[in-house]
């Protein structure tokens, strides 16, 4: 039987699963906090979670699900990834992303967070005081320097060609309000992926998953735990 794995993304944990946890509770949760390079992330996923695999990933925990399927394809039989993007490195992604880890070492974890959350979520979401202070607190349990070495990871990313050449089922999915992974990303996803379903979750942004849990639940369960 094939072990479920969720990948979460930048300063996030098993939180953004919770949802998808409570339908398949012997999933297990990446643990992406002590690596600082995509590379690094997708081999200790797949050496701590011997065996066929069914992957979802969100945000960086895509790309670290993209990357999983670049070196261990016959495990992968299933892959979701969820509000995230396979372009190269921006033209300066690089200094953007640098002033950030500086503002977080300078101003601490709760600047961080009043500053880089709100932009990730749907603007209708935001008046929402229990999802904004569960993100929060996320947030919060990390630290400057995991979140330096998540930055390093995103800024040195591999590439993605080789999702042309993937063959297991894959369903794409985004908040169309996500601003920082758009739809159209997702598209460009989904057109490379021969096996590839893309569903645009509405009234959701970056954290689709906490935002629309109950339709992203809908859609996500059952691709994941669909018989072979």
């Amino acid at each position: 039987m094939a072990t479920t794995l969720l990948i979460p993304g930048l300063l996030c944990d098993a939180i953004v699963w919770e949802s998808v946890l409570a339908h398949i509770p012997l999933a297990q949760v990446a643990d992406l906090s002590t690596q600082d390079r995509i590379g690094q992330m997708a081999q200790d996923c797949l050496d701590r979670t011997p065996g066929q695999l069914r992957v979802a990933g969100h945000s960086m925990g895509a790309r670290v699900a993209i990357e999983m399927l670049r070196r261990a394809p016959e495990r992968i039989e299933r892959v979701a990834l969820l509000d995230t993007g396979i372009h190269p490195l921006k033209k300066d992604e690089r200094e953007k992303r640098a002033e950030i880890v500086a503002y977080a070492h300078a101003n601490g974890m709760e600047a961080l967070a009043k500053r880089w959350l709100p932009p990730m979520v749907w603007e209708g979401n935001q008046q929402n005081p229990e999802l904004m202070g569960r993100l929060t607190d996320m947030v919060l349990s990390k630290d400057p320097d995991l979140h330096e070495r998540q930055i390093h990871a995103l800024v040195t990313r591999p590439d993605t060609d080789h999702l042309r050449e993937v063959r297991c089922p894959a369903l794409i999915l985004v908040g169309r309000e996500d601003q920082w992974s758009p739809v159209s990303q997702h598209e460009d996803i989904a057109a490379m992926m021969p096996q590839a379903q893309l569903v645009v979750i509405d009234e959701a942004g970056h954290f689709a998953p906490m935002e629309r849990p109950e339709q992203v639940d809908a859609v996500l369960v059952p691709f994941l735990t669909a018989e072979s």
